[in-house]
């Protein structure tokens, strides 16, 4: 049988239905834009009309006739008025126009892709926050998320900035490996690659995590402004600390939250540790704290590295001292030694005959040490003795004679360090990419953030005592005799140094056989007996 063929209209009627509705639609989106500003006036009078009607019902009855008759003599007043008509037109067409205007809708809650989020992040704690004896679990799986998660911010790209969790109060939160466990995971489902702070609030049961932003790496070498006794170790976060100082960052001046320590005799933590990778910057935070030092006091410097770091500063006004060697280190540090007793016995005689101490103890004396743990190591291999062992006087009387000891080591030599070094360097910081172990191995306790995935040279962490432990950002102090050191901040340093003197040796240090003897300040002497006197 023959196949009929389908009517006109069915065959070739597609394509013109397909027309007719696009015309259609282009008819409509243009009269949508031509009649955009009457749908507008009419939105605007309909909602005038309803808050009108509201406004009428709220207001009682007793006063409905008053408020008849004052609405009825504006409208009077405004058809005596010449042109009043055209002026009360006008004026509720522009109230109707701004009150029917599209607005943009304001964000109430997370979104689709946000609450999947906040889901995921409630089902991973599920394990962690529950018990399988709770009658009332907070988290159980698939529970209600909202119930837990208190509060919540997110960025433009949908990820977590802020989080508050609430928690069972039988978790352990006075442990810190559980803390440690709920860090990681809150970190590695949030989003790696961000530094976060964590807020236990262990007596309302919360939990507050917040993303930081990176610590401020242009800020440079410059004096700052702080009282005698005090050191500007790096910057930290502005709710971190109590204090701002104001410093250059640029072209410009601002404030900034410093990590200060403070040395002297009324201090509670007299002398520094640094710990750090290679190029962590610990180097350039010894320089920086040598800058600071020869404001008022006197500074020896004993470099284990060789490498001569501290070679802008040999020769200048203030400096006693800087050896490289095994033997020039062993010889400065038993002045330094000599010194503190010398310092130690004046004191206590002008105390015992109701004198004030003299200017000369008064007067700081900083022992600036780097790697310790090379200069013992070869001390050892040439049969001379730990340079360390000398440093127990200066550490453990140090306070009393005005004698702050910093030293800077590796993590390699970590175990090189003596008990007297771990039990007086009270004051600590790390420098460079280190685990949380890491650092708690140097500072006594972890630290309340999440390691950084980009750490630039002097950005660590800072405990003093038995205090928080502070995010730091060393200021830029380079060697300027490094060519690879900018103009800015070479000129920078050469502006802090003190003027260079030529030294003048009134007498020497007595030296073992064979060790050669160090260049003295031209004020100190050495008595028969070996003990330092000040001219």
């Amino acid at each position: 049988m023959a196949r009929r063929p389908l009517p006109r209209i069915l065959s070739n009627g597609s394509a013109s239905i397909t027309r007719s509705r696009e015309f259609a639609r282009t008819a409509a989106d243009n009269a949508t834009d031509v009649l955009h500003p009457l749908i507008t006036i009419t939105r605007g009078l309909r909602l005038l009309a309803g808050a009108g009607r509201q406004k009428w019902a709220a207001t009682p009855k007793d006063k409905r006739g008053p408020t008849l008759f004052l609405v009825a003599a504006c409208v009077l007043a405004f058809a005596l008025m010449p042109y009043g008509g055209l002026i009360a037109l006008v004026t509720v067409m522009g109230a109707a126009a701004w009150t029917g205007r599209e607005r943009t809708p304001v964000k109430t809650g997370p979104d689709e892709a946000e609450t999947a989020r906040l889901r995921s992040l409630y089902e991973a704690l599920v394990p962690y926050f529950s018990v399988a004896e709770d009658p009332g679990p907070l988290f159980s799986h698939g529970g209600d998320w909202e119930k837990a998660f208190s509060g919540y911010e997110f960025d433009g790209d949908g990820r977590l900035t802020r989080l508050q969790v609430t928690y069972p109060a039988y978790f352990t939160d006075s442990e810190a490996a559980s803390r440690a466990r709920i860090e990681r995971l809150l970190h590695a489902k949030s989003g790696r690659g961000r530094e976060y702070h964590f807020a236990w609030d262990e007596e309302g049961n919360r939990l507050v995590m917040s993303v930081l932003g990176a610590l401020p790496t242009s800020i440079g070498a410059q004096r700052f402004v702080t009282a005698p006794g005090e050191t500007v170790l790096g910057f930290t976060d502005g709710d971190a600390v109590q204090r701002t100082v104001p410093v250059h960052d640029g072209d410009t001046t601002r404030d900034a939250p410093p990590v200060v320590w403070r040395t002297g005799a009324r201090s509670t933590e007299p002398h520094l540790l640094v710990i750090g990778q290679p190029g962590s910057g610990t180097t350039t935070l010894m320089r920086s704290i040598a800058l600071q030092a020869l404001q008022h006091g006197d500074i020896l410097i004993v470099e284990g590295g060789g490498t001569g770091e501290y070679a802008c500063l040999t020769g200048r006004d203030g400096v006693l001292a800087v050896e490289c060697g095994p033997a020039g280190a062993l010889t400065t540090l038993e002045w330094a030694a000599h010194e503190t007793e010398r310092r130690l016995i004046a004191a206590n005689r002008a105390r015992q005959a109701g004198h004030p101490v003299p200017d000369d103890i008064r007067r700081p004396l900083w022992i600036l040490l780097d790697r310790p743990g090379v200069l013992g190591h070869l001390a050892a291999a040439d049969g001379r003795r730990d340079p360390q062992e000398l440093l127990q006087v200066p550490l453990r009387h140090g306070r009393a004679a005005n004698v702050t000891v910093v030293l800077t080591d590796q993590f390699d030599g970590l175990d090189t360090l003596g008990e007297t070094v771990r039990t007086h360097c009270r004051a600590r910081v790390v420098l460079g990419h280190c685990s949380r172990e890491q650092v708690e191995s140097v500072l006594g306790t972890e630290p309340h953030t999440t390691p950084a995935a980009d750490v630039p040279p002097g950005r660590g962490y800072a405990r003093l005592g038995t205090g928080p432990v502070l995010r730091l950002q060393v200021p830029a102090t380079p060697d300027p005799y490094d060519e690879a050191t900018g103009e800015a901040e070479r000129q920078a340093v050469l502006g802090l140094l003190p003027e260079r003197q030529e030294p003048v040796v009134e007498a020497a240090v007595p030296a073992a056989s064979g060790v050669p003897e160090p260049v003295l300040p031209r004020s100190v002497t050495v008595a028969a007996d070996g003990m330092a006197v000040t001219d």
